[in-house]
């Protein structure tokens, strides 16, 4: 299967990512440094990505909400169901990791859930960034905590309200 990746430009960092042939969302990093590297038989291609980049933009400038990109990311069945539960995370809103691990049925899973999160190779698209400790206070993040709050205090901002992490 032949993949495509390119940088994606946004206002919070230069992000990369790949797609398939058919256009479906593999990976997006929250960095573009060494992204040629990544899948060394991925065919840097802009035109592949154009759609990624676009919604990024429409993301950068308050008008989009939700992404629409079918996902093919790989990973095991348990962060496939976190991914899922953090989709369902609302724009502008945040959640703890207990709160997932207890919707998915984990008992003390938040730790899992933590990892599953850590794991996602969709940030961004798939809004781990919205995901906070149970006490509020901002936890690890792949493109650092500078970036995560960045992102929650935009959603907020787009949503006509101050950050509040207990949303």
């Amino acid at each position: 299967m032949k993949t495509y990746w390119a940088p994606i430009a946004s206002k919070f960092g230069n992000f990369a990512a790949w797609v398939d042939e058919e256009g479906r969302l593999l990976r997006f990093n929250l960095r573009d440094t060494g992204a040629a590297q990544i899948d060394p038989a991925a065919e840097r291609n802009e035109a592949k990505l154009a759609e990624v980049q676009k919604q990024v933009a429409e993301y950068d400038a308050g008008v989009r909400r939700e992404f629409a990109f079918e996902r093919k990311a790989e990973g095991p069945a348990l962060h496939q169901q976190v991914w899922e539960a953090l989709m369902e995370i609302p724009f502008g809103e945040t959640t703890s990791y207990g709160a997932i691990a207890k919707k998915l049925g984990l008992d003390n899973g938040a730790r899992d859930v933590g990892v599953a999160s850590a794991e996602n190779p969709i940030a961004l698209i798939v809004p781990c960034h919205r995901v906070i400790g149970s006490d509020g206070t901002l936890t690890g993040y792949g493109g650092g905590l500078p970036m995560k709050r960045a992102l929650l205090e935009h959603e907020a901002r787009v949503c006509g309200r101050k950050l509040d992490l207990f949303a």
